[in-house]
């Protein structure tokens, strides 16, 4: 797969498009798959990896899932490009410093990612840009499917699907959606939402998942319990908090702007001002001023900006995408200086 057709594009997690896409980024499904006669994979030796790994790459390609060209084999991979692949959330840190065969699967249009080898046997993720849970669960079942048509999965009567991790045991489906939550932080709302959650069984996440933090107010909301429950109730428990949420940033933001206006475009502009015109930038710096303009895109307080390029610079500004753009393997006080440049060009283009 010619990786560098990817920096064309800002994937599916980030389009912009979709119900609820002001607030809610996407929407995705994950299914835990283990093969049948094969050990898990902290239990294989590197012989028993590739073998696995082939097998699962074969049923794949075999009912066309993805083509032949859209399937990464990761040890052939450099690091820059496995880097590349989890800034645009299609593989996980686990996966891009796995250090035996394994692969990845990438739908067209990026709606779609299998890893092969990674804490499972496969790790089958279904996204879909807003808010769009049921379409996604559709999308990953029919591909969960055309898989099982040739590989014996590993299930038990009494438990359901048999994953590495028991928090995955049962349906071995995780549900998630990514939201951007930046006036319920302001407001210092955000911790009431987590205790709301956590009382219904679902965690929440940073960015890039489990163990990472919420940057630039992006946050995963998501079931924690697989075990002792259908695929439907899952979803329904994820489906029940959601628009509440989206309800309450809403809310959130209308009081910012009709009790602190002021403040808030102060804090809108500040950010594109300093994105328009800073010389050094972090990528930290950078998502959490992108994160401001991209409320006051949405709130009608940078109504010349397209917010197509705000989604644009999220993505290709992180390290391993401007280092791709640049051509240029950088330092980190490098990438710095170009991330700046970079976000610099992009706004005086828009």
């Amino acid at each position: 797969m010619a990786l560098q057709d990817l920096l064309q594009d800002t994937g599916e997690w980030l389009r912009g498009t979709g119900p609820e896409s002001d607030i809610v980024i996407s929407s995705r499904v994950r299914l835990a798959r283990n093969v049948q006669n094969f050990h898990f994979i902290t239990k294989m030796e590197a012989d028993e990896r590739a073998a696995c790994e082939e097998k699962i790459r074969k049923q794949i390609l075999a009912v066309a899932i993805v083509p032949e060209t859209r399937y990464v084999e990761l040890l052939q991979t450099e690091p820059l490009d496995r880097k590349l692949l989890v800034e645009r959330h299609l593989i996980s840190k686990e996966h891009e410093d796995g250090r035996h065969a394994r692969g990845l699967a990438v739908g067209v249009g990026e709606n779609l990612a299998i890893m092969v080898n990674e804490e499972d046997h496969i790790r089958l993720q279904a996204l879909q840009s807003g808010y769009q849970l049921r379409p996604t669960w559709a999308l990953a079942d029919q591909v969960d499917t055309k898989l099982e048509q040739g590989l014996d999965y590993a299930f038990s009567s009494q438990l359901g699907y048999l994953t590495a991790c028991p928090t995955n045991v049962g349906t071995g489906m995780r549900v998630s959606v990514m939201l951007h939550l930046p006036a319920l932080v302001l407001t210092r709302h955000i911790e009431k939402v987590f205790q709301a959650v956590s009382k219904i069984n679902l965690a929440v996440r940073g960015l890039y998942g489990e163990g990472t933090e919420a940057s630039g107010h992006f946050y995963q909301i998501s079931n924690q319990v697989t075990l002792g429950k259908t695929e439907e109730e899952i979803l329904a428990n994820v489906e029940n908090v959601i628009p509440t949420i989206v309800s309450y940033e809403r809310r959130a933001r209308e009081d910012l702007m009709k009790k602190d206006r002021a403040r808030l475009e102060d804090r809108v502009w500040k950010a594109y001002g300093l994105l328009k015109y800073a010389r050094v930038i972090t990528s930290e710096e950078s998502m959490m001023l992108l994160s401001s303009v991209r409320m006051g895109v949405h709130l009608g307080i940078l109504p010349g900006l397209n917010l197509r390029t705000v989604n644009d610079l999220f993505i290709h500004s992180q390290p391993a995408h401007l280092q791709r753009l640049s051509e240029t393997v950088m330092e980190p006080n490098e990438r710095d200086i170009r991330r700046a440049t970079f976000i610099r060009s992009k706004l005086a283009e828009a």
